[in-house]
This record gives structure tokens, C-alpha cells and sequence, in this order.
């Protein structure tokens, strides 16, 4: 963990560790709570837009069904995490880190602008296509150019600022969560979506701001970078998190359906929240909004009591945190099914059944999605971080294509489905126990795929740059 100095009088290595924080970071981590907040706003009244906003040619009112609805929902976060791949190939072969994510934020900013003016479905197809491509192609430059802003003498630095990173994200989200669904319901879809691509437009301005002071590795090009990959440390490292990411992808199926799924429950539940102190009712789509909001109370929690705390009886490596965590996304799945059928049965059911989800679901993100990012950075070679980082990635599109094609298969009547040679009904509280119950499944699997995984550690080097610091201007 520490840079190693050599002192050529003595023979003797003297190693020294800095706790400075380098200096590109605040404009990473403005650029990332502006973007955040962009996207989510956006994301968070997708489902009520479309279900009740949606506007046809001639300008009436043209809403999509709740099957319909998911199935562009989950399509549109499929694409969203399939682009990075491509982002990921385009950054490390051409452009580098810096210039690909200013050059796709631009794309980005079209996108919320082809959303706020036109909401009809051929608004939202060139919208949406846009942003994913914007969105995805951004994400696994950025989470990369964070770590690469670290060198040995302060890599001990990398977890706390993930969190930190983490933390920005989801106070980017939760602000938006909150927010846009009122501007929808009070001002319409051009005010909610023209909202989040002002944010994006200040996202990416602050980004460019920071551009004299980022560490920007430049790209290795693309005979070095089919080298690397197929090289054999690149090829087992693709082979090693590809099976693992299979199995991760399950996790975001279930996870995803926040923004679709659990909203549209949420409409059938009694919204109104009497906390004693506090009363208030809230939208449907504003429920999502718990979710970033525990992530900045669970970061402090987790990684510096609970963390600490079990690694006092048994090591808690990356894998194991993974691993427990596939088990809980399950419990939160099996709340909402039993949820479910007390809605089916026609009692009154308050959103503290979703509350509570939320935390089950909040705890289990933290184990999975924020290790696996750390985890997926260090397991990468030094000139395959955005790539790695796209493979990542890839397993919340995978994730969101399974949720896809399930919800796709549904038949709108009788709410049946064939899948694997098999025909039975997902209606009701029984949609909910399928996804629980392929989620305990793979976390069952997954434990067995972890404890033969070989972990390797890469840290960025910078031994072949010019200077301590290349910019990208």
C-alpha cells in the first residue's frame, strides 16, 4: 500500500503512505451529485409519465398499461448499462478517460432536452436512446478516472473515497427523487424533465472546470489494447468477473424494479405516513427517494461500525460481503410479495411495508453494488479499468433485460407466462416470490463461484507518463 522510496546511499527502503486527497477529486465528485440527480430525476417519473402523461399525435392523452410501461422501463435501463461497454473500448483505445465523458455528456444533455420538448412516444424513444447512450457511456470512465486520480502513496485512500463518491451519487438522487415527482404533478412532464437536463448541463461544466488539474491517463490505442485484453492476465481477469457479474446480474433484476415495479405497487398502498412528530402523504413515485437517502446514513454505518464489527469475528473480504448481500436482496422481495397479497385480499396496506423493503434492499446494495465497484477496479489491469468497469456494468443491463423479457412474456389477461418449457401465472404477490426465490437460488450458487475466485490487486501506475500530472485540455 505504500510508495516505496529508494535511497541510493543506504540501500534502505523507506516507505511513506499521504492522506491528501488529490486535487481533481471535488470535480469529480460535483460532477457526479449534478449528473446523479439528472438522471434519477428523469428516471424517477418515467413510469407515471408513461402510464399517465404520454401524449399521442394529435396531442391527447395516450397512456401505456403497467406491463407496457416496465417492459420500456427496464429496456431503457438495459441500454443505459450496455453503452458503457462501448464507452469503456472508445475511452481506452481513443479518447482516453476525459474527453469521452465530456464528448457523451453533450449527447446526454440532447437527450433530456428531446424529453422536455416532445412527450409523445417519439420523444421519449429519441430521449431515452440519447441518454443511455450519454449515461452509459459516462459511467465506467468516471468511476475509473477516480481511481486513477490515486497513485501507491495514497491508495489506502480508494475505499473512503468510493463511499464518498457513493454518498454524492445518492445525494444527487435523493434530492431529485424527491423533487421531480412534484414538478411533474404540478407543472407537467416539460417543467420535471427540464429540471434534471439543467443539472446535467451544470454537471458537465463543472467536469470541464476540473480538467487543468485531473490526473487523465491517456489511451493505450488499439494495438496495445487488444494485447492487453487477450494477453493472459487480461483474459483471466474478463473470464474470472464475467461468471462472477452473471451472477451479480440477477441482483439488479430485482434491485431495478425500484422504478417500476415497487412504483406501481406503491400507487395500491395507503401513502399517507404518520411518524408522531410528522405527518404527510407521499407520491408514488416519491417512495424511491428512501432509498438514496439511507445509502448516506448506511455508508458511515456499514464502514465504520458494522464492517469493523464482523471482521472481529471472521474476515469479511469483498466476496463474502457480495455474497451476504445477494441473500438479503432476496427478504426484500419476499416482504413486497407478502405485501402483495394483502393487497390482493383487499385489506388497506400502509407504504411502511415498502419502507421497510427499502431498508432490507438499501443493506443489500451496500454490500453488493458499492464493494463490487471497489472490487472491480482493483481486479482490473492497469490499461483495462473502463473496460472492466463496463463489464461491470453490463450486469445491471443483463439484469434489466431478464426483468425485460419477463415482464414482456406476461400475458396482459391472464397474467400468465411460459418460460424454460413452462407455463404459470405471475400475478399478484406471486410476480414478487418468482424474483425472490431466483434470488436466493443464485446466492446460493454464487457462494460456491466466490470461494474458487483467485483475487488479484492492480493500482494504476503513471511509470510511463511524462509528469506526476497529464492533463487533458
Amino acid at each position: 500500500m505504500n510508495q516505496k522510496i529508494q535511497n541510493s546511499g543506504s540501500g534502505i527502503n523507506n516507505e511513506v503512505k499521504s492522506d491528501k486527497m488529490p486535487k481533481g477529486i471535488p470535480y469529480i465528485i460535483g460532477n457526479e451529485l449534478a449528473e446523479r440527480f439528472s438522471y434519477y430525476g428523469m428516471k424517477t417519473i418515467l413510469v407515471v409519465f408513461m402510464t399517465q402523461y404520454i401524449m399521442n399525435q394529435s396531442g391527447a392523452v395516450d397512456p401505456m398499461d403497467d406491463t407496457e410501461a416496465k417492459t420500456w422501463f427496464h429496456l431503457f435501463s438495459m441500454a443505459n448499462y450496455f453503452f458503457p461497454i462501448i464507452g469503456a473500448i472508445v475511452s481506452d483505445m481513443f479518447f482516453g478517460k476525459y474527453k469521452t465523458i465530456i464528448i457523451v455528456s453533450l449527447l446526454y444533455c440532447l437527450g433530456h432536452v428531446a424529453l422536455a420538448v416532445d412527450d409523445t412516444r417519439i420523444g421519449l424513444s429519441i430521449g431515452l436512446t440519447l441518454i443511455a447512450i450519454g449515461s452509459g457511456g459516462i459511467k465506467p470512465c468516471v468511476s475509473a478516472h477516480v481511481g486513477d486520480q490515486f497513485e501507491k502513496k495514497n491508495k489506502h485512500l480508494l475505499e473512503k473515497i468510493f463511499s464518498i463518491f457513493y454518498f454524492s451519487i445518492n445525494l444527487g438522487a435523493a434530492a431529485s427523487s424527491l423533487l421531480t415527482p412534484i414538478l411533474l404533478d404540478q407543472f407537467g412532464p416539460h417543467v420535471a424533465f427540464g429540471v434534471p437536463g439543467l443539472l446535467m448541463f451544470i454537471a458537465t461544466f463543472v467536469f470541464w472546470l476540473g480538467r487543468k488539474v485531473f490526473v487523465a491517463i491517456p489511451p493505450v490505442g488499439v494495438k496495445q489494447y487488444k494485447k492487453d485484453i487477450f494477453s493472459p492476465r487480461g483474459k483471466k481477469a474478463i473470464l474470472n468477473l464475467g461468471v462472477m457479474y452473471i451472477f451479480i446480474a440477477v441482483f439488479w433484476s430485482l434491485f431495478d424494479q425500484t422504478g417500476s415495479s415497487w412504483v406501481l405497487q406503491a400507487e395500491q398502498m395507503d401513502k399517507f405516513v404518520n411518524l408522531g412528530f410528522v405527518k404527510f402523504e407521499l407520491l408514488a413515485s416519491q417512495i424511491q427517494a428512501i432509498n438514496p437517502l439511507l445509502i448516506m446514513i448506511f455508508i458511515p454505518l456499514f464502514t465504520y461500525w458494522l464492517y469493523p464489527f464482523l471482521n472481529k469475528y471472521f474476515n469479511l473480504t469483498p466476496l463474502r460481503k457480495i455474497s451476504i448481500g445477494l441473500f438479503i436482496a432476496g427478504f426484500s422481495f419476499a416482504i413486497l410479495a407478502v405485501a402483495e397479497s394483502r393487497i390482493q385480499a383487499g385489506a388497506e396496506v400502509s407504504i411502511i411495508w415498502q419502507l421497510i423493503a427499502y431498508v432490507v434492499l438499501t443493506a443489500a446494495e451496500m454490500m453488493v453494488s458499492i464493494t463490487g465497484l471497489e472490487f472491480s477496479y482493483t481486479q482490473a489491469p492497469n490499461s483495462m479499468k473502463s473496460f472492466v468497469m463496463g463489464l461491470w456494468l453490463l450486469s445491471v443491463s443483463f439484469g434489466n433485460l431478464f426483468a425485460a423479457l419477463v415482464n414482456n412474456a406476461i400475458d396482459p389477461v391472464s397474467k400468465y407466462i411460459s418460460l424454460w418449457g413452462l407455463s404459470f401465472s405471475l400475478e399478484g404477490s406471486k410476480y414478487f416470490w418468482f424474483f425472490a426465490i431466483i434470488m436466493f437460488f443464485t446466492a446460493v450458487i454464487f457462494v460456491f463461484v466466490a470461494m474458487r475466485y483467485k483475487v488479484e490487486s492492480y493500482i494504476q501506475t503513471r511509470d510511463a507518463l511524462p509528469s506526476p500530472l497529464l492533463t487533458e485540455n
